[in-house]
């Protein structure tokens, strides 16, 4: 309940568009992928946009089911088969989904590593609640040692294998981003032009907000509300990878769950790590590719944003420091107008 409080606080500061509009607005909330998700339609019928947000929760619903890294699914079954070194066969769409993934594992340079899930696991963050303990330095050197990267995965037609015993799949730096990109194409097929879909903090937008673009922020760090807020043009996302969500602390230092492949251990020095992005595949780029920024931190977030791709990026240090690109900064409005970043 704590988690689900939290997020309701995140999405109440990332949704504002909420002001006074003569066009109906429709807005539908639910949990899913572990986080809360926010569907806000504009200008239409509400029987309307309500068959339409029903069909998108449904389609969440079965994302979920279908890639859960930990409870039954058709991932956790294909876990299952590399740690015995058997071959298994998965869906079309789940083998585009690693295909992809590999893709951007590789332009990431091993940043961005979905094949790491037994640390993700061993770290306790296979679980909806996390508990105040370091895992066995020896366990993480072993699995750091095995280089498990997307890269060991083979494609047979149908099947997929590992050449890795130690590939465990874990697609949560994916799977909001794919299922954002899925919202918008049902919406769109369903006839809806104005939207705005937010799966915890990840967020597309659809068309506008009446006669201007749909208004939405980006959430602090380390405080309630917004550190800055942009106008979300038609078919732009933006994501971020904090360290704020899904984290312990221990001893007064922060652990999150966004692991260095490197190391094994939770990436530090960095705050959070905010991009935007747009295209075909606007949604899934604004979840996955945030994490090769956060991970690289303040040495290597620009090149991190250069290899993704990434003219708009944005990166809070340890010390609440503000690192931006020149193409972000335009497109920024901060909360507190005291703020001078470093534009990089």
């Amino acid at each position: 309940m704590a988690g689900l409080i939290r997020f309701l606080a995140i999405v109440a500061v990332l949704l504002l568009a909420a002001c006074e509009s003569k066009e109906p607005l429709y807005q539908e909330q639910g949990y899913v992928f572990g986080t809360l998700v926010d569907i806000t339609v504009h200008g239409e019928s509400e029987p309307r946009a309500r068959q339409a947000v029903n069909e998108v929760m449904q389609e969440f619903q079965r994302l979920h089911y279908l890639l859960h890294a930990w409870q039954p699914s058709e991932l956790s079954e294909l876990n299952a088969a590399f740690a015995k070194g058997e071959s298994k066969a998965v869906s079309p769409e789940l083998a585009a989904m690693l295909r992809d993934a590999a893709q951007l594992s590789q332009q990431s340079q091993g940043l961005f590593n979905p094949a790491i899930g037994g640390l993700v696991q061993l770290w306790g963050f296979h679980a909806d609640e996390f508990k105040a303990a370091l895992p066995d330095e020896q366990q993480i050197a072993a699995l750091v040692a095995a280089k498990p990267q997307m890269s060991d995965i083979v494609f047979d037609q149908d099947k997929v294998r590992s050449n890795n015993k130690a590939v465990q799949l874990d697609l949560g730096g994916y799977a909001k981003g794919y299922a954002l990109d899925r919202a918008a194409e049902i919406l769109r097929k369903q006839g809806i032009h104005n939207a705005l879909i937010n799966i915890g903090g990840n967020v597309i937008a659809l068309g506008q907000h009446g006669k201007r673009p749909w208004r939405v922020g980006i959430q602090h760090p380390r405080k309630s509300g917004a550190l800055a807020t942009l106008e979300l043009r038609d078919g732009e996302a933006i994501g971020t990878s904090g360290d704020y969500q899904r984290y312990f602390m221990l001893d007064g230092t922060r652990y999150c769950h966004l692991i260095d492949p490197r190391s094994g251990h939770p990436a530090q020095g960095i705050q959070a790590a905010t991009i935007l992005t747009r295209g075909a595949r606007a949604g899934m780029l604004s979840d996955a590719a945030s994490k090769p920024l956060f991970i690289a931190g303040t040495g290597g977030w620009r090149a991190a944003a250069l290899q993704m791709n990434l003219p708009e990026a944005m990166l809070v240090d340890s010390i609440g420091n503000i690192h931006l690109t020149a193409e972000f900064q335009k497109r920024l409005e901060f909360a507190d107008k005291s703020i001078r970043p470093q534009v990089e």
